[in-house]
């Protein structure tokens, strides 16, 4: 028997594909991660100091690349990596004097707000339009935010990084919340429309509809910014007056500023009476009135005659009417309070901060945290109490509405004043424990999305900077540096008529939370609907 040697092309034999290196499924996995925290990061980048305001949109259109499609576990996850990628930076300052502990945990908290409106978008992602639910999302979880816990926390808002961009105008409109949702409409309609605009390069079936939605995502929002520029204006409605801001400065930045309180007072006493010396000498016009920051005198002045004595002096020394923020205790209680000090009568009108910050001026849980570390409670040994009534001072015929520097973070305690019949605002202000981190930044920013949300003169009178006079259209037109003595003068317009958003106060965020939630019942429903559907 002869057997036969047969050759076998190995050409033709298929050849057992490589498994992808493990390094390379690791970071396929890591991808989405990665891009929600950078994400993040570029909407950080997006505040102030920096004028990247347009980075806000390629921020929201990466997260909405992230979630789309996203179960809510994954969504959680990412949206919490996005929170952190965002707020860490964002709220360094917060641990400039008391070390990383409590910047690290307020970032984490907050961070977890974001992490559920990251499940919502996910969860509406599917619905036609989606932008829009998404975007009514947001916008719901900053609500949220701003009201829990503690009376809430306002910090990072969307609209706050909006103060040079070409969206400023929709804070009339509809406030903050009405600019939050345009930014964010925008960068999640960007998305969609490069997304179909591959999709239909890909295989020439994308929907018109899907794609005039998209569109119409990211040019409404431009339209109507450029609409709302009418609403905005600089023009005097009931005269001007002028206005002088004093920037004392303190003798060194941190917390122990405090144990300095004499010094503090001495040196805004003192700038008042520099500036007193250049109006004589004609080298500064005369103010009408003149604006202290917060805690320029935290001895108070009701109960120590030397501090009465020094404001008294500076108050006659330029012989106009002086708001003075005064640290106070009144029947049992400690007040965060402006004083109205006019030359002649003495102390005549005082406004009392009603959103005092939690775990700077009182302590949550002070029991709990006390048995925990005494330490945390010795930092606010008492709590301050809250004023119940708007502020609204009249300084020489002039109405001037009061937001004490946290306040100005909020819609309803800036609105108020202005309902009150306020034609300009000042948000007196004390920075110095934040040393030169980008928190005064942050919160100039926040007055000028107030000037332009009610259309009003807003000054910032600071104990260390940055002091600043806010025309109503947004513009700064004076400002100080950074822990040097100085004062500003400046003609500003006085205005009375309201805008749409100081009419509509809180209907604009109503109505966007309940689109919001609108959204997410339809995406609930059809999921379940889709369920049931295949059960049968």
């Amino acid at each position: 028997m002869t057997v036969t040697a047969t050759s076998v092309d190995e050409s033709n034999r298929p050849r057992p594909q490589a498994a992808p290196a493990p390094w390379r499924a690791r970071l396929v996995r890591l991808g989405p991660a990665a891009a929600a925290a950078l994400s993040g990061l570029l909407l950080y980048v997006s505040f102030p100091p920096r004028p990247l305001w347009w980075l806000a949109l390629p921020a929201f259109a990466v997260f909405g690349r992230t979630l789309r499609g996203r179960s809510w576990k994954a969504a959680l996850g990412l949206g919490y990596l996005f929170g952190l990628g965002f707020l860490l930076p964002l709220l360094v300052w917060t641990g400039v004097e008391v070390g990383p502990g409590p910047w690290l945990a307020l970032a984490a908290v907050e961070a977890v707000f974001v992490a559920l409106v990251g499940v919502g978008v996910a969860t509406v992602s599917r619905l036609p339009a989606w932008p829009v639910w998404a975007a009514a999302v947001w916008i719901a979880g900053e609500a949220v935010r701003a009201r829990v816990p503690f009376h809430g926390f306002p910090w990072g808002k969307i609209a706050f990084g909006q103060a040079d961009g070409v969206f400023l105008p929709l804070a009339a409109v509809g406030g903050t919340p009405v600019l939050g949702f345009a930014v964010a409409l925008c960068g999640f309609g960007l998305y969609e429309a490069v997304r179909l605009a591959v999709e239909g390069r890909r295989t020439r079936a994308v929907r018109r509809s899907a794609a005039a939605a998209a569109l119409l995502s990211v040019a409404v929002p431009v339209a109507g910014a450029v609409a709302a520029r009418s609403l905005v204006s600089d023009k005097a409605e009931n005269g001007t007056a002028t206005v002088a801001v004093i920037q004392g400065n303190v003798p060194r930045a941190g917390l122990d500023f405090n144990a300095q309180r004499r010094a503090v007072l001495d040196y805004h006493a003192r700038e008042t009476e520099r500036l007193a010396q250049a109006v004589k000498a004609g080298k500064a016009a005369r103010p009408d009135f003149v604006l202290w920051p917060e805690n320029s005198s935290d001895i108070d002045p009701f109960a120590n005659p030397d501090a009465r004595v020094v404001i008294n002096q500076a108050v006659k020394a330029i012989g106009v009417p002086i708001s003075v923020g005064g640290v106070v205790e009144r029947d049992g209680k400690l007040l965060n309070e402006q004083i109205l000090w006019d030359p002649v009568q003495g102390p005549t009108q005082t406004y009392d901060k009603r959103q005092v910050q939690p775990f700077g001026e009182y302590l949550p849980l002070r029991p709990l945290l006390g048995a925990i570390n005494k330490d945390w409670t010795s930092m606010v040994r008492q709590d301050f109490s809250r004023g119940d009534e708007p502020g609204v001072f009249t300084l020489d015929g002039t109405k001037v509405g009061l937001a004490t520097c946290y306040e100005a973070a909020f819609d309803w305690a800036v609105r108020d004043t202005v309902t009150a019949g306020a034609q300009m605002i000042s948000v007196p202000s004390n920075n110095a424990t934040f040393d030169r981190s980008e928190m005064t930044y942050q919160q100039l920013a926040m007055s000028r999305i107030r000037a332009v949300e009610h259309s009003r003169t807003v000054t910032v009178p600071v104990t260390s900077g940055v002091s600043a006079i806010i025309m109503p259209d947004g513009r700064i037109t004076r400002k100080t540096g950074m822990f040097v003595p100085a004062h500003l003068v400046q003609k500003v317009p006085l205005r009375s008529s309201e805008t749409p958003a100081t009419r509509l106060g809180v209907l604009p965020e109503i109505a966007l939370v309940l689109v919001a939630a609108g959204g997410l019942g339809w995406a609930i429903g059809a999921g379940l609907r889709g369920r049931r559907t295949q059960d049968a």
